[in-house]
């Protein structure tokens, strides 16, 4: 048996040797070789929001278009008038003073002594944007009578008794040029009548009225201006200026009227609107309802080139502009380049900022004072134009946060 033995060893030690069975599951090719891992998309970096740009940036008189063929004579002379309320501030002391001592009032002369005694700013809007919206206000002529009769059946008032005016600027500094406006319900303030509540007041507090119109677009139209005179049957004319409004925001009956399908962009004139409300009288309360705001006025005489602005002097036709006083110093000379009504021809010009308005908000952003009357009515009305804004300020004047590089 054992001569059998060399050649059992011989094959076991081949059989050791040769490869063992892999188990089926565990085969090469029963696992796929593995793909790439994805790349996983890089996030984009978080960028801080750009902060809103200063709205007076330093400029220099060369930017201002057509500066040197404008004549200041009329603005210098409307300036002047304003230093009783300007030369309040210390920093206009030295521009007023100046004024009243000058001689030469010639063209070149004004301007050589504008150019010494301010320096420009720029207006830039949050975004960095330079262009703003420019349009037009005028006053109106009305129709009217001191009491009310055939044909003369629509109520002007002047503030009511119980409308009440907070200061904010006298609780919060800084919320200047601010006002609450409402009225007292027991023990709370809440908002004043809106022009739709306010329409149920009138018969009772028609004692109070000031003046009755025969037209109520005209009327409507007049708060919009701000300002208007009444001419009464015996011929006479008396002014009625803004002394106060309800604390509601404005709101544009033209937008309105755009928005529901009922006027094209170009239609939304004051002219348009006044067709289109003639030719919908059932529809009037709800298109005049749609503007919340509304306005009281007083009786002035009728004097002087124009209605009062907000500082109280005589606005200059086609030299006034209404601002917003939270970005342009009141009373401050603009330099204004923009384009004439529904035109692409220049009208670059001195102005003085003196006005305010409820749609005037933002830093680029004006309404052009045209004058009284149909014609100034035309004009201002057709007015909806892109323009630029330069803000003259004394040499001494430095707005909050404000380069330190500005021209000398």
């Amino acid at each position: 048996m054992f001569r059998f033995f060399p050649a059992l060893m011989v094959l076991l030690t081949v059989a050791g040797c040769a490869p063992l069975p892999v188990p089926p599951d565990t085969r090469a090719d029963a696992c796929p070789v593995p793909t790439a891992c994805p790349v996983c998309p890089v996030c984009p970096p978080v960028v801080p929001p750009k902060p809103p740009e200063k709205p007076l940036q330093p400029a220099d008189w060369n930017e201002l278009p057509g500066w040197n063929d404008d004549d200041p004579g009329v603005v210098f002379a409307a300036l002047l008038a304003s230093c009783r309320s300007l030369e309040r501030q210390a920093q206009w002391q030295p521009v007023c003073g100046s004024a009243r001592a000058i001689e030469d009032k010639n063209a070149p002369a004004l301007r050589a002594w504008f150019e010494a005694q301010f320096r420009p700013w720029v207006l830039v809007n949050p975004d960095g944007s330079r262009t703003g919206l420019i349009t037009g206000y005028y006053e109106p002529i009305l129709k009217g009578s001191r009491s009310e009769a055939r044909g003369y059946s629509y109520p002007v008032f002047g503030p009511p008794d119980d409308l009440i005016v907070v200061e904010l600027a006298d609780l919060y500094p800084e919320l200047k040029h601010l006002r609450l406006r409402g009225r007292i319900e027991g023990r709370k303030l809440v908002p004043y009548y809106s022009r739709a509540e306010w329409t149920p007041q009138e018969s009772k507090r028609s004692p109070q009225a000031l003046l009755w119109i025969n037209d109520p677009i005209d009327l409507f139209f007049m708060q919009i201006q701000g300002s208007g005179q009444v001419q009464l049957a015996d011929g006479s004319r008396v002014r009625l200026n803004y002394a106060d409004q309800n604390g509601h925001p404005y709101r544009s009956i033209g937008r309105w009227l755009i928005e529901r399908g009922e006027l094209k962009a170009e239609q939304a004139s004051m002219q348009g609107i006044k067709t289109w409300a003639r030719a919908n009288p059932s529809r009037l309360a709800e298109l005049l309802n749609a503007n919340p705001s509304l306005v009281f006025f007083r009786e002035l005489p009728v004097e002087g080139s124009g209605p009062q602005g907000a500082m109280g002097l005589a606005l200059t036709p086609e030299r006034s502009l209404a601002v917003d006083p939270r970005h342009v110093p009141l009373g401050a000379p603009i330099w204004l380049a923009t384009t004439r009504p529904n035109s692409d021809q220049a009208l670059t010009r001195l102005m003085l900022g003196q006005d305010t308005g409820g749609a005037i908000r933002g830093v680029v952003r004006a309404d052009f004072y045209w004058g009284s009357g149909p014609e100034a009515g035309s004009q201002a009305g057709k007015m909806r134009q892109q323009g630029r804004m330069w803000v003259l300020m004394p040499r001494n004047y430095e707005p909050p946060g404000a380069a330190n590089n500005a021209p000398k």
